[in-house]
């Protein structure tokens, strides 16, 4: 009788089980439909983009759109190349800064005492609650003040200073134990040497979900290159795009345009997502 029931019950959660993974895959079939939507859209032929009923997926794919993108310009003669060029330099070069500026700042917050911390730390706080419109006019004022403008640095600056990479490594850096400190200073270690050696290893999850952050904020920017920048040689490639013509001829461009934008930050997100879960885990960020 209890050999029956135990097998009653296995069938029971067999089943349930099999259920919920159905349940699963359709969802996230269906969460996958926008990527493999954007992805055939960019290798559409101009004609298929504009069929009635529409196609979802490509029925002639061509490389075409891509063809025309890249041999583009604007009316100053800027090539395509240009923008692009000008996107991956600022991005490397502000991925870098922000992770410097943030951990530096981070570790003295998480690691120091030193007096008005507390109001430091209240000021980051409070920093967050800031959209980033509210902010347009100062950034405005202290990039032409510094007179930065027309120069990449007019790009980079606004990023560097970041409440949410300063606040997440914060509350991952104060995590880690203070005897991995005290043991790495009574082995002559320097101050600047536990940081590099010690504490930024160990806060590697929290580097990588900051570099992702920075990475889609940067990318995508068009403040900067619509604010700070005048040169058209100067400005990058999310503003570029949002330049392209909206009528039907500059639609298979603009389709290329928007896979290029799309696919870095979803690549560097595949490598490094599971460093983000971590980060959210020990960081204790819901």
């Amino acid at each position: 009788m209890r050999m029956r029931l135990f097998a009653k019950r296995l069938r029971n959660a067999k089943m349930s089980n099999v259920i919920l993974y159905v349940i699963l895959t359709a969802l996230a079939v269906f969460m996958a439909l926008p990527l493999v939507y954007i992805f055939n859209h960019a290798f559409k032929p101009l004609h298929e983009m504009f069929l009635f009923p529409p196609t979802f997926l490509v029925q002639q794919p061509t490389i075409g759109n891509f063809t025309q993108l890249f041999n583009s310009s604007t009316g100053d003669l800027v090539p395509f190349t240009r923008y692009l060029f000008n996107s991956v330099l600022i991005s490397i070069v502000t991925i870098a800064s922000v992770i410097l500026v943030s951990s530096l700042a981070a570790y003295a917050l998480a690691v120091k005492q030193f007096p008005f911390k507390a109001l430091v730390m209240s000021l980051i706080m409070v920093s967050l609650m800031f959209a980033p419109e509210t902010v347009a006019i100062p950034r405005y004022l202290i990039v032409s003040g510094l007179g930065i403008t027309d120069t990449y640095f007019a790009h980079i600056l606004p990023f560097l200073a970041s409440p949410v990479a300063v606040f997440l490594l914060i509350q991952f850096m104060g995590q880690i134990p203070n005897e991995l400190i005290d043991a790495a200073k009574l082995d002559g270690a320097s101050e600047f040497g536990i940081f590099r050696k010690v504490v930024l290893p160990l806060a590697a999850p929290a580097v990588a979900t900051i570099a992702i952050i920075s990475f889609q904020g940067v990318w995508t920017d068009v403040e900067g290159s619509t604010l700070f920048v005048h040169d058209e040689t100067m400005k990058t490639m999310a503003y570029y795009v949002t330049t392209l013509a909206t009528g039907i001829a500059g639609q298979n461009i603009s389709a290329a345009a928007g896979l290029l934008m799309f696919l870095p930050t979803f690549i560097i997100f595949l490598l490094f997502q599971r460093k983000v879960n971590e980060t959210m885990v020990h960081s204790g960020v819901k």
